[in-house]
């Protein structure tokens, strides 16, 4: 009886400590690396092994939290499927070969706090549904070729410290809620052909040269492009 009770100890113990994730989220990875060619990322993942072992993927109370697989050469699209990963708070894919547009689906993922896809291939435009990321702290979407208007959605994100669409071909109406949002720190607009950045206020923001240092009255020139424009942290 003894023996019997420590195998079935030892059995829970096992189970808890290799609890997989549920399987819409695991679903959701493995079409993830088929459409992105995952057998010839640099770091691939075994997909015979817990989720919690692959390469990159950050796994909390049995589910998935965080994928960070920058410089991977990862290629192809995004399946619309990655919306599935409810629970993720990061998603860090920059610096690889993704191409094709953001999903729609990308708005499902509403526990985000950073979405990055710097230096890649996007095209396309920014989905409405990114509105839907209420909890999104730094948004990086650089040097792509991302294309259209800024939905107007943007302007939901109340919790947003760095905004980064710089090098890409948007253009057209910066979200006007945006440019006054107390949380604001860090703006990366330029190399694109935005036309109201006049109706910053509280943080100042242009593509041709000026930038507002919020603790001193001038304003000063910074070259020919303003690459980031950064505000004090407030102190405590």
């Amino acid at each position: 009886m003894k023996n019997t009770l420590l195998t079935l100890v030892a059995l829970l113990a096992s189970t808890l400590m290799y609890a997989e994730v549920p399987q819409k989220e695991k679903q959701a990875l493995i079409d993830f690396y088929i459409a992105t060619d995952g057998e010839n990322w640099v770091n691939t993942w075994e997909l015979n092994e817990p989720v919690e072992n692959w390469q990159g993927v950050t796994v909390e109370n049995n589910t998935v939290t965080g994928i960070s697989l920058l410089f991977n050469k990862i290629k192809g699209t995004l399946p619309a499927s990655i919306g599935d990963l409810e629970n993720l708070k990061v998603l860090e894919l920059s610096f690889n070969e993704i191409s094709g547009s953001l999903p729609e689906s990308i708005g499902k993922l509403t526990k985000l706090e950073l979405l990055a896809f710097n230096g890649n291939f996007l095209t396309g435009i920014i989905p409405s549904s990114i509105g839907n990321l209420v909890n999104l702290k730094q948004l990086h979407l650089s040097s792509n070729q991302l294309t259209g208007t800024l939905p107007y959605s943007l302007n939901n994100l109340k919790n947003i410290i760095v905004f980064n669409v710089f090098d890409n071909k948007l253009y057209g109406s910066l979200p006007e809620d945006l440019a006054t949002t107390q949380s604001l720190r860090e703006v990366m607009i330029a190399e694109n052909n935005f036309d109201n950045t006049n109706i910053f206020s509280i943080v100042m923001l242009s593509n041709s040269g000026v930038a507002l240092d919020l603790e001193k009255p001038a304003i000063q020139k910074v070259g020919n492009s303003v690459i980031a424009i950064e505000t004090p942290d407030d102190e405590n």
